[in-house]
C-alpha cells in the first residue's frame, strides 16, 4: 500500500504571541520523517486549552510554532525501524502540531493502533478522548488518589476535562461537588454523575460546599479554571485537603506564598499530566485503562461541535468565551 504525499500542507502556525488574531491559516512544508517516525494523515484533531496557553506565550515555544496537541489519522509512511505499525494502520496519538494535515510522530510514544475496519465515529471518539481522558484518569489516581465516600469539588465541571473527572470520581463512589457557569452546563454535569451542583455566576462556592459537607469542606478540588478560582478552591478545602490547579481558563494564577497551605496542612500540585506517564509501564498501564474505560462504554465522550480546520479561530473563540461543554474537535481537510 502507498499514499501520494504532497509537498506542501495546510496548517494551524502562529508567528507570534498575542490574542486570535495571531492563528494564521497557512501552507507549510509536510515534514520529513526519521527511521524511528512515521508520517500520520490527520483526518481529526482535538481543540484544547493547551493551545491558547502556547498562543499567549505561558508555554514558550519557538516560532513559527504549528499549534495542536493530539489528533488521528492514517499512517502513510514508516520508517525503516518503526515496529508494530504499518502503512495504512489508524493511529491516535498525543503530540505538538497537529492542526495539520500531515505530522511526523514516533508511534512508539504516546500512541493508540486503531483495527483497520474503524468506523469514523471510532475515529471522532479516539480524536476527542485521549489528552482530557488520560488527564482525568492520571489526576484522580496520582494528583490525589480519589476515595470512596471521599467530597471532591470540580470546577467548570461541564468542560472537557471536567466531564470525565466527574464520571470518574463518581465511578470510585465519591461524591462530586460541581461547578459551572449555567444551570444547561450543571445539567449536563449532573447527567455525568455529579450529585451536588453549584451555579458559579450566582452562588457562593464555597458556601455551598461548606453546605454540602457538613463544614469539613472537600478533600480535593479538581481546579482547571485557575485564577478567578483558585483561592475559592483554597477556602473549600478540608483539612489536609489537595488542590490540584491544572488549568488557566480565567488567566494563570498569581504566585502563591506558601503560608497560604499553612492554616489546614494543605498540599498544591500544578501537574503536567504527561509527567505522570514518562516512563514506558507507566504508559501502558494509563492507556491499557483509558483503553478499557472507552472501549466498555464506561467513559462516555461528549463531541459537542466539529470545525473544518480553517475554522479553528472560531473554535478557540467559542472554548476560550466559554460558550461550550464537552470537547470540540477539528476535521482536518483530506
Amino acid at each position: 500500500m502507498s499514499f501520494k504525499i504532497p509537498t506542501t500542507q495546510k496548517a494551524i502556525r502562529i508567528h507570534e504571541t498575542g490574542g486570535l488574531d495571531v492563528l494564521k491559516y497557512e501552507d507549510i512544508p509536510v515534514p520529513k520523517i526519521k527511521d524511528n517516525e512515521v508520517l500520520i494523515k490527520n483526518k481529526y484533531a482535538g481543540v484544547n486549552f493547551i493551545e491558547r496557553y502556547y498562543r499567549i506565550g505561558l508555554y514558550p515555544t519557538q516560532k513559527p510554532y504549528t499549534l495542536g496537541s493530539e489528533a488521528v489519522g492514517t499512517i502513510v509512511l514508516k520508517g525503516s525501524k518503526v515496529q508494530g505499525f504499518e502503512i495504512g494502520d489508524y493511529i491516535s496519538y498525543l503530540t505538538e502540531s497537529t492542526f495539520a494535515q500531515y505530522t511526523n510522530y514516533d508511534p512508539s510514544e504516546k500512541a493508540f493502533k486503531l483495527p483497520k475496519n474503524s468506523t469514523d465515529e471510532k475515529l471522532k471518539l479516539y480524536a476527542a478522548a485521549p489528552a482530557q481522558g488520560l488527564t482525568a484518569l492520571a489526576f484522580i489516581n496520582d494528583a490525589y488518589n480519589v476515595q470512596k465516600d471521599d467530597y471532591i469539588l470540580v470546577t467548570a465541571a461541564a468542560g472537557g476535562v471536567g466531564l470525565f473527572l466527574t464520571q470518574l470520581i463518581k465511578n470510585r463512589g465519591a461524591h462530586v461537588i460541581a461547578t459551572a457557569s449555567s444551570n444547561e452546563k450543571l445539567k449536563l454535569a449532573k447527567e455525568n454523575g455529579a450529585e451536588f451542583l453549584i451555579n458559579s455566576q450566582t452562588e457562593d462556592i464555597v458556601k455551598k460546599v461548606l453546605e454540602f459537607t457538613n463544614n469539613k469542606g472537600v478533600a480535593a478540588s479538581f481546579d482547571g479554571v485557575g485564577q478567578d478560582t483558585f483561592q475559592i478552591s483554597l477556602d473549600s478545602l478540608a483539612r489536609k485537603g489537595t488542590l490540584i490547579s491544572f488549568g488557566n481558563s480565567s488567566g494563570a494564577v498569581d504566585p502563591v506564598p506558601l503560608t497560604k497551605l499553612v492554616s489546614k496542612n494543605i498540599k498544591l500540585l500544578r501537574p503536567n499530566v504527561f509527567n505522570y506517564f514518562e516512563e514506558p509501564k507507566e504508559w501502558e498501564y494509563y492507556s491499557n485503562e483509558f483503553k478499557k474505560l472507552v472501549e466498555s462504554g464506561e467513559l462516555k465522550v461528549r463531541i459537542e461541535k466539529i470545525y473544518p480546520l480553517s475554522d479553528y479561530k472560531i473554535a478557540a473563540e467559542d472554548l476560550e468565551g466559554r460558550k461550550t461543554s464537552g470537547k470540540l474537535l477539528l476535521e482536518i481537510p483530506q
